[in-house]
């Protein structure tokens, strides 16, 4: 299989520590695909262009880290993501929700940042920060909840992920106010699959955020 990324990407990233947690090295080999430029040859692999994008043994590809990842789940062995029960069905919908949202919005506020000075939208940076700011501030209220604690699971891969990626902003520190979610961060950082996915130093970084 070919598992289609960029060096940086936190949505790559979770299903490259996927392929890790189950064993799937010997079966998936990375591909770096360049996107966002005009013509780009993967654009004829993934019609879309994003990643991470995965070619599965029928030969068929397959898009979304959270797509990929359930498919690796079920390639070998038991399932390794846990799957929440009926009755606490919508709470992990909830959690679930609010990591995808604190990524997403990280990543645009990156991307606006390492545009050139000319062409960032400061409306952006601002609506994006003030939303991060209210996200991690609504995880350390609710990082305690038992689903953040038990199994692996979908909430848990993304938050860590998302979390990893927003020390990529620099100067936006979310730790010192946080102790609560920056423990628990500091706990998933220990995952040898996340230390063995951590992006290369010389990623490009925007300027610092303003205070």
């Amino acid at each position: 299989m070919k598992l289609y990324i960029t060096a940086g990407s936190p949505y790559a990233r979770m299903t490259r520590m996927m392929v890790i947690e189950k064993g799937l090295q010997s079966r998936v080999s990375e591909h770096l695909a360049q996107t966002r430029v005009a013509d780009s040859p993967y654009y004829a692999i993934s019609v879309s262009g994003r990643v991470p994008y995965l070619i599965c043994e029928d030969g068929e590809g397959l898009e979304g880290s959270v797509a990929i990842c359930d498919y690796l789940d079920s390639l070998v062995g038991e399932p390794l993501l846990a799957r929440p029960s009926p009755s606490e069905a919508l709470a992990v919908t909830r959690l679930d929700a609010r990591a995808t949202s604190l990524l997403d919005g990280l990543a645009v506020w990156f991307r606006e940042l390492v545009r050139p000075a000319d062409e960032r939208s400061p409306t952006v940076i601002q609506h994006e920060h003030a939303r991060a700011e209210r996200l991690l501030s609504w995880w350390e209220t609710q990082i305690g909840h038992r689903w953040m604690h038990g199994p692996f699971n979908h909430a848990q891969l993304t938050l860590g992920c998302a979390l990893a990626f927003a020390l990529k902003i620099r100067g936006f520190e979310w730790r010192p106010d946080r102790p609560a979610l920056a423990a628990w961060f500091e706990a998933f950082s220990c995952r040898p699959s996340f230390a063995a996915t951590e992006p290369p130093a010389s990623r490009k970084q925007p300027p610092e955020t303003p205070k």
